[in-house]
Order: structure tokens, then sequence, then C-alpha cells
């Protein structure tokens, strides 16, 4: 038996695997691996508690048609990134052809316009794996219902991320084009400040920097530095993955690094507690470099200086350091 799904993502020759299993797009693996054992044990044939020998064979059909793959393309780690990152570019097709979008459940018109879409977007995705495969004539049709929800938050996330870098752009140009800082007041009103960065990372990125914390935690900073970067090629604009790598590179004592990235996370937010704690952190460190009579007096002790804060304090409690 094949099935034809024709609603969500599915509509644009995609396969909403995350739909099948019935988890958000930014789940984790042990999430995954945990929904897919749900559904296994329901539909397998040893345990399926279906009476009928057609509904049996539909569980089968449903489990190695469509479960199977799904999970086999989620857990895998080189196939749930390229994967991923597929998602990521459809969010933004999505907000291109956001204009002729047909949304057809009303599920998903509300989760539209919600204010608070991530908190909705979750209640909704487990509210309905409650019951996903207990009527296996409908699962096909509820797979389509929950892969237009995907849709719309993909489309919602992808566009927060386009829609702020803009501003910060315009207000650059606002500010060279003027002659003076005086001409600037008689000629036109000052450029707005930066808007803040969206809350909410589109869902690839967010694996991106999901990563990255577990490997700085395991103080495995090239790795970290590498998923960072990842992210970056993606949404160059993201103020947390800025702050993470300036980070990265102020423990491994590359401060200019770390100063350049501190700097344009703070330009996109300049809330960023983050990179406000990394500037003060290298401030601290300007301050002890050679050039006062202590620092030349006492060359050794002053260039340890920093590695102490390194393993624990400030970076104790950004990064979780090392227990004792």
């Amino acid at each position: 038996m094949s099935f034809k799904i024709e609603c969500g993502l599915f509509k644009y020759d995609f396969i909403d695997h995350h739909a099948i299993l019935c988890v958000p797009v930014d789940a984790d693996v042990k999430e995954i691996r945990k929904r897919y054992l749900k559904i296994a044990r329901h539909l397998h044939p040893d345990s399926c508690a279906a009476t009928s020998n057609a509904e049996k064979q539909l569980a089968s059909d449903l489990l190695s048609k469509l479960v199977n793959p799904a999970y086999e393309k989620l857990s895998q780690e080189k196939n749930r990134t390229e994967y991923m990152i597929v998602l990521s570019q459809m969010g933004k097709r999505l907000v291109q052809e956001s204009t002729s979008l047909e949304l057809s459940t009303d599920v998903a018109k509300q989760l539209a316009a919600t204010p608070n879409l991530e908190h909705a977007y979750k209640i909704a995705i487990a509210k309905i794996a409650e019951t996903q495969y207990t009527c296996l004539e409908q699962a096909v049709q509820i797979i389509g219902l929950i892969s237009e929800l995907n849709l719309v938050y993909l489309m919602r996330s992808a566009s927060k991320s386009i829609a702020a870098p803009p501003p910060v752009v315009q207000a650059k140009l606002n500010t060279d084009s003027t002659s003076t800082p005086q001409t600037a007041h008689q000629t036109a009103a000052p450029p707005p400040p930066p808007p803040a960065p969206a809350k909410e990372d589109s869902a690839v990125v967010l694996q991106y920097i999901r990563r990255s914390q577990e490997w700085i935690a395991k103080n495995q900073l090239a790795s970290a530095e590498v998923e960072l970067r990842d992210a970056l090629k993606l949404e160059p604009n993201n103020s947390r993955c800025h702050s993470l790598i300036g980070m990265v590179y102020l423990r491994q004592n590359r401060t200019k690094m770390a100063k350049v990235h501190f700097d344009r996370a703070l330009q996109l937010d300049p809330n960023d507690e983050t990179a406000l704690v990394g500037k003060r952190k290298i401030e601290q460190i300007s301050g002890q470099k050679p050039g006062s009579a202590k620092s030349t007096a006492t060359p050794t002790t002053t260039a340890k200086q920093p590695d102490k804060s390194e393993g624990g304090g400030l970076f104790g409690g950004l990064f979780g350091g090392k227990k004792k």
C-alpha cells in the first residue's frame, strides 16, 4: 500500500519525517528515539492491538513505509544534518510564498495567528501525538495536519530571522550617507536603534547551537567552533551564534577574534548578556598586558591570570565548567 499525503510540507514534494513521528522540528535524538519506540510498539505485528487482518496490515504498512524510514532519516547524525538544512531552506521559501499560501486546517490557521508561537506549537504537537495512530484509518490525514503545523512554524521562524537584519543595515547607510553629525540632525531624524533579535532561532540553527553547547560543556572547543561556524553560514545575523563563538575564541585566548564576534552580537542585540560578559573579560585581560610596572616585574603571574578565570568563576557560570 502506498500513502499519498497532500497537506503541509508534503505539497512541496518534501517528505515531512517530523510529522510522521509527530515530534517538533527541533526535537533532539533522544526525543525522536523515545517517540519512535512508542509508535513502533503500537504498530508492530507482534504487539499491535488491531483485531482484523486489514487493520494489522495497515499498521504494518504504516510502520515499514512511513515510520521506519522517518526514524532512520532523523536518527543518523549525517542524514539529520542534511535534512535540517533542507528544512531551513524550505522555511525561507515559505516566507517568499506566504502571500499565496493557503492553510486547510483550523489548528494551523490558529497557529499562524497566535502571538506565542513556540509554546502553542509544542503544545499542539504533544496533544496530537497522544492519539496520532489510535485510529489507523485516519493516520495519514493526521500526518498531513501535523505537517501543516510544521509548515506554519518554519515559515514564522524563518520570517523572524530574515526580517531582523534590514533595519540594522539601513541604520548604517543613514549614518554613512551624512557628511557630519550636525548635518544628520538638520536633514533627517536619527536612525532607529537595531531591533531586538528574534526570540526563536530557526530549527536547524537551534540544532547547531545545542550541539555547540554540548561540545563546550565537554571543553571540545574546536568542535564547538565548527558547529557555530556552520550555523553562521545559514544565519549570519544570529546574535546568539556570534556571542557563543566569541566565548569559544576567548577560552582559546584568541581575543581579537572574540572581540569581533562580541561586537557583532551587541550590534544585533545590545542586551546580549553573553557578549557583554565577554567584552568585560577582554577589557580585564587587556588591562593586564605588558606596560605596567607590575606586569613587567612578574610576567609569569600576569600571564596565568586569564587561565584561572577560564576554568571557573566567569566561564563556569556561562558554560558549566568542570565539576569538582
